[in-house]
């Protein structure tokens, strides 16, 4: 195992059962989504563990080079796979693939890890969960889209489809547009994928009742 990415841990109780493993965005950093877990409302049994990983540092193209956070590059806004950095996404896949094994060793089963994602984070943890010889209890995917080709999703074995995925888009996202992640959406309903959509009156952000909404489906998922 490589070197472990730094993240930001939090616990919401003393026995825990579970781990959501958060990926923020472009040029963020772990804090980012720090302040969601007590917006989450969720009880104190059974305790989750939520770990808020840091991406490397890197140069993104379409930022004419800059240096920042980022999970992978980016080199072009139409988010077509024939632009994208492959390596790059295999390399973050990669890393979330090392913290789910930390996470296991800690004595938390593989069915028991989340993997949750805004953006660019959004896309590796569909591309992790979806790819990863693991089985996983669900992914998050918010304001972003599947990374992978519809002849690559074609050959994920059907069980993986069966995995819980909660995916959430703003309507006024003029980040990453509506129509990309229905495109992404579409191609997951083809494959029969256990999907929940949602989509609100909101720019390339998180809402409040998206959170909540986020919420019943975490409490779902873990038997609140």
């Amino acid at each position: 195992m490589t070197k472990l990415l730094e993240f930001i841990e939090i616990e919401t109780g003393e026995n825990i059962e579970y781990s959501v493993i958060w990926l923020h965005g472009l040029g963020a950093s772990g804090h980012d989504f720090e302040p969601i877990v007590p917006e989450l409302k969720l009880l104190a049994r059974p305790g989750i563990r939520f770990l808020f990983p840091h991406a490397p540092i890197r140069p993104i193209t379409v930022n004419g080079g800059a240096a920042m956070r980022g999970w992978y590059d980016i080199t072009s806004l139409d988010f077509e796979s024939r632009h994208q950095d492959d390596a790059g996404i295999a390399e973050s896949v990669a890393a979330v693939d090392d913290i789910i094994a930390s996470e296991i060793a800690r004595g938390i089963d593989e069915s028991n890890i989340v993997l949750a994602g805004f953006s660019q984070g959004g896309a590796i943890a569909l591309q992790a969960g979806l790819t990863l010889d693991r089985t996983l209890a669900g992914v998050v995917a918010l304001s972003t889209y599947l990374p992978m080709t519809t002849e690559t999703l074609a050959e994920v074995p059907s069980l993986k489809m069966s995995m819980p995925i909660f995916m959430a888009h703003g309507t006024q996202d003029d980040v990453i547009r509506v129509n990309i992640a229905e495109e992404s959406r579409d191609k997951l309903q083809v494959r029969d994928a256990s999907l929940e959509w949602h989509t609100y009156e909101i720019p390339h952000s998180v809402s409040n009742e998206e959170v909540d909404d986020l919420s019943l489906w975490f409490k779902r998922l873990f038997g609140m």
